[in-house]
């Protein structure tokens, strides 16, 4: 009903002074006729037009206009999906929402479709060791100019060490070899890597060799067999770098921060839901020692490896032979 049928009844009731006769002629009730002739004497024709619904207070509700930005704000500026934006939220303003409830708003403000390129995939079979520490995938990615991040993640956990080095070569990789023994709460059987020549440095292979840590290189071009340590790379470039103030000198304690959320607090949908340390924690008694790896540990069958695959191949195959 508008507000000019709404005078009309007001008028009426003010010629007849029936307030009986108004609800009958006009199809209304008592309390109806009531409302808008004390709204139309306080504030005129004004007072006859309709007004919001909304509640003054919201007591159920679950997010609220501060929110709500931040979720759109997070949204339109980095492309994040309903998941990552639960993460940031909770690791940037300690804000804990539900997925439909961030889902909610992006409806509300019509931004819950978010167009990505489709990624082709070179098969959909996934796999995840049993072990903790069985095997341990690593990876380099670079940052920026004389800024590398290498990575470590454990495949049966996704539990995770990383460090920065201003390059890629046989030092750096030794000094990160030496955090992610140190980092791993549980004792590493193999490393498995790209063929990039900062794996395949002498210095690096006898180090695995001496700590018992078989090296399994994957084959060329076949990123997917990294796929664990090529994801959490990815997970690093859309959700931690873009937040990292350069001009503080701090990057590294930034980046500790960075992995200590990741380890303890992020949730993960390939560990259905858990974070890496509470799915540690579940497998705990599946870790065997130190002492139990290092005797199963065959140095007859270990070697060093050579970054030319076909050559490293045929040297292999020539050694089984005998």
């Amino acid at each position: 009903m508008n507000a000019k049928a709404r005078l009309g009844w007001v008028k009426l009731y003010e010629r007849t002074g029936n307030a009986t006769l108004v609800c009958r002629r006009c199809g209304i009730s008592a309390p109806t006729l009531r409302k808008w002739v004390r709204r139309y004497a306080a504030e005129g024709e004004a007072g006859l037009e309709d007004r919001s619904r909304r509640p003054k207070t919201s007591p159920q509700r679950r997010v609220f206009a501060e929110q709500e930005r931040l979720i759109l704000e997070l949204r339109r500026s980095r492309k994040l999906g309903i998941k990552r934006l639960r993460n940031e939220l909770l690791r940037l303003h300690g804000l804990k929402l539900a997925l439909g409830t961030i889902h909610a708003v992006l409806v509300r403000h019509g931004e819950n479709r978010l167009r990505r390129p489709k990624l082709n995939r070179k098969g959909s079979k996934r796999y995840s060791r049993p072990v903790p520490g069985e095997r341990v995938q690593m990876d380099v990615c670079k940052i920026g100019s004389r800024l590398y991040q290498y990575t470590a993640v454990d495949d049966c956990t996704r539990y995770r060490v990383l460090g920065l080095a201003s390059d890629k070569t046989a030092a750096s990789t030794l000094a990160f070899l030496d955090r992610v023994i140190g980092g791993m709460p549980f004792p590493i059987q193999r490393i498995q890597t790209d063929r990039g020549a900062e794996f395949f440095a002498y210095e690096v292979q006898e180090r695995l060799m001496r700590e018992r840590i078989r090296f399994r290189p994957i084959r060329p071009r076949s990123p997917h067999l990294n796929g664990k340590v090529e994801r959490s790379q990815r997970t690093d470039l859309e959700e931690f770098w873009p937040t990292v103030d350069f001009s503080k000198s701090d990057v590294e304690g930034q980046l500790a921060a960075w992995v200590s959320f990741y380890n303890h607090e992020r949730p993960h949908d390939s560990l259905d839901g858990l974070t890496p340390a509470q799915r540690l924690a579940e497998l705990r008694s599946r870790i065997p020692s130190a002492r139990v790896i290092a005797a199963a540990y065959d140095a007859t069958k270990e070697d060093f490896r050579t970054r030319h695959y076909l050559f490293d191949q045929a040297v292999r195959e020539v050694k089984a032979s005998r």
